[in-house]
């Protein structure tokens, strides 16, 4: 069994609890919380289980990284903290231990990431002999392993489009929601997310390793945007109000340009109600959120991802997938030499193992 820690237990933090509790090859040795409140409670209550697990939270990860763990699920947000998000990380690469993680973007692609991340990362590795892994979902496989897997089935691929359509409102996190993407804020207000290179640094790096995966020339990346604002208020169950004349969606595309035109995208479409921009597009059921990939090519090919966790939620569904998919490939970086990977580099594997096992 391999020992594990999970580093922070917020939105990811819960699912990753629960990811390594059922992995057949891992075992739950420590959970770090930041919050005072959360000290001396038991992992399987907050990672939402019905049952105990025998392992208290505690706040002193110096303690706990000393201990040599042999890998740590890096589950706090890197949003509004990537300094000491990149912080954190790097200590426990630096400690000898294998660290997955969706906090630092610019990581995703870790040959175009600017030295003020990769530099410490590689400075860790050759300290303590970690290593790391970065991704998410969007972005994250939905604009890697999925859109490149699904390329392959295609006779000609004339271009690839990756959308996120979500409605943010089941996303229980009002920093994001509120400052970042800017829901409910005035609409001369520009938020951090659609100022200008902000797109290209968080989704960029996808867009360069479909790129090397499918071995064409990018000569450029691109981003559009758009917003519209609430015609009437709404009131969400998560963040409370959101006034009409305010932000409430917004659209955008990251395009990678081959040959003079945008052949690799990645959208977002976000809503804060499904009321706002209704001419945009939506998931096909018509719920709270899809991720899409759509191959224009011969044959046309278009799968949509649905992932519902935590009471039928979306936004807890698709960190699950993300969690999901870094807690699969522990076992994986384990075997393999200290360094710094992609998502071109770890296997999406089958559940091996999983298949008929209790769920936690």
């Amino acid at each position: 069994m391999i020992p594990t820690v999970v580093w922070g237990t917020g939105n990811v933090g819960r699912a990753a609890i629960r990811a390594v509790e059922a992995h057949p090859a891992l075992e739950l040795t420590a959970v770090i919380v930041h919050n005072p409140a959360k000290v001396g409670r038991d992992a399987g209550e907050l990672g939402g289980l019905d049952r105990r697990l025998g392992v208290a939270a505690t706040d002193d990860a110096g303690a706990v990284l000393a201990a040599r763990p042999a890998a740590v699920v890096y589950a706090a947000s890197g949003d509004v903290r990537p300094d000491d998000a990149l912080a954190d990380i790097t200590r426990a690469v630096a400690a000898g231990a294998v660290v997955v993680s969706p906090a630092l973007y610019p990581l995703y692609d870790h040959r175009g990431a600017p030295p003020e991340f990769r530099d410490p990362v590689l400075a860790a590795i050759a300290e303590g002999g970690g290593s790391l892994f970065a991704s998410g979902v969007d972005p994250g496989w939905g604009n890697d392993v999925l859109p490149l897997l699904l390329s392959g089935l295609g006779t000609t691929v004339d271009a690839i489009r990756c959308q996120e359509v979500f409605d943010y409102s089941t996303y229980d996190q009002p920093d994001s929601v509120r400052d970042l993407v800017g829901m409910g804020r005035p609409m001369d207000h520009l938020p951090m997310m659609l100022m200008p290179s902000v797109p290209t640094m968080v989704w960029g790096g996808q867009i360069r390793m479909m790129a090397r995966a499918l071995g064409v020339e990018l000569e450029d990346i691109r981003e559009t945007s758009d917003r519209r604002a609430l015609d009437t208020t709404v009131t969400t169950p998560t963040m409370g109000e959101f006034e009409a004349g305010t932000q409430g969606a917004i659209r955008f595309e990251v395009q990678g340009i081959v040959a003079g035109e945008p052949r690799i995208v990645i959208e977002h479409v976000t809503r804060i109600h499904a009321s706002c921009a209704p001419d945009w597009p939506s998931p096909p059921d018509g719920g709270a959120g899809a991720h899409r990939v759509v191959i224009e090519g011969r044959p046309r090919i278009e799968v949509t991802v649905e992932a519902t966790d935590e009471g039928e939620n979306r936004s807890a569904g698709g960190n699950a997938t993300a969690v999901g998919r870094l807690v699969g490939a522990i076992d994986w970086l384990v075997e393999a030499e200290p360094g710094l990977y992609d998502a071109l580099d770890v296997p999406l594997r089958p559940a091996v193992g999983k298949l008929g096992r209790k769920q936690p």
